[in-house]
């Protein structure tokens, strides 16, 4: 286990670029174009049910090979262990429980329209899980609106949770960030894709000294589904609550701000690593 004030200074080894998953904003970015991630072939978004199709049409068509249907059953166990470390891995989500926004949060009758939601989990780059239970079986949906108010409990659980991995004596001043007692972030605009919903936060670009708005990406997954719920796209600006005007974020926010942002890169590179090594399985088995 890593220690707490060790986990955001650890060195990133450099990686060659990782397959990046495309997604659209209709938010204004408003920082160089220079700083923002270069676009990349987007991977089939189904890619995750394919193999898991592939995998059982597999075991069923290859049961008389016990070697070959052993691997299988092994991959596709370690499919159903680690489905939310690849999905979001592979898009930069950091997944640990540190730096989930809300964890198995659960869904409250008054969230739901109609029935309530049954197995559902939420997650944000903050990472948010949700699950709720039907007691009468029937299942209904999260109201729209949940959503949003989930994303934005998220976030600011992400920024407190990174608040404490800094340094102790600028601890405060980032925890400040969610107040308005002086260098504060504001909700400029947010674009909500519905789909399906665990939620995951993560920094689209990485932030420099003359940055002063934050452009985040957040992700609903459905534990039941195994798959997104829902997408968020978020524009916060910086806002000095004191001179009452847009600020730019401070050094020691910046540095944090851009190893978080390092440390998603890797958890891109690392968790395609693993995508490829599984398709490469699958390819020698000839599934």
């Amino acid at each position: 286990m890593i220690p707490k004030h060790q986990l955001l200074r650890f060195r990133v080894s450099p990686s060659r670029s990782a397959t990046r998953r495309a997604f659209s904003s209709t938010c204004v970015r408003k920082q160089d174009e220079a700083s923002a991630a270069p676009a990349e072939t987007a991977p089939n978004s189904r890619w995750l049910s394919d193999i898991r199709n592939r995998l059982s049409t597999g075991i069923s068509k290859r049961a008389e090979e016990p070697k070959v249907l052993a691997q299988l059953k092994h991959h596709m166990s370690y499919l159903d262990q680690h489905w939310l470390n690849l999905s979001a891995g592979r898009e930069g989500y950091l997944t640990e429980p540190q730096w989930r926004g809300l964890d198995k949060h659960s869904i409250a009758w008054g969230d739901m329209v109609r029935f309530l939601l049954d197995n559902i989990a939420y997650n944000a780059s903050p990472l948010l899980t949700m699950h709720g239970t039907c007691q009468t079986g029937l299942n209904g949906h999260v109201n729209n609106v949940k959503y949003n108010r989930f994303a934005e409990s998220g976030r600011v659980n992400w920024m407190m949770n990174v608040a404490a991995h800094v340094a102790p004596e600028h601890r405060r001043e980032f925890t400040e960030l969610m107040s308005p007692r002086g260098i504060g972030l504001i909700l400029a605009s947010i674009r909500t894709d519905y789909k399906f919903v665990t939620v995951l936060h993560k920094l689209v670009t990485k932030p420099d000294d003359s940055s002063d708005r934050i452009l985040m990406e957040a992700v609903a997954y459905s534990h039941k589904h195994k798959r997104a719920a829902a997408r968020f796209f978020e524009d916060i600006a910086v806002y000095d609550y004191r001179a009452a005007a847009k600020a730019p974020l401070k050094p020691f926010m910046v540095k944090e701000m851009q190893v978080m942002y390092e440390l998603q890169e890797q958890r891109r590179q690392q968790t395609e690593e693993k995508v490829q090594e599984l398709l490469q399985s699958l390819e020698d088995l000839e599934v």
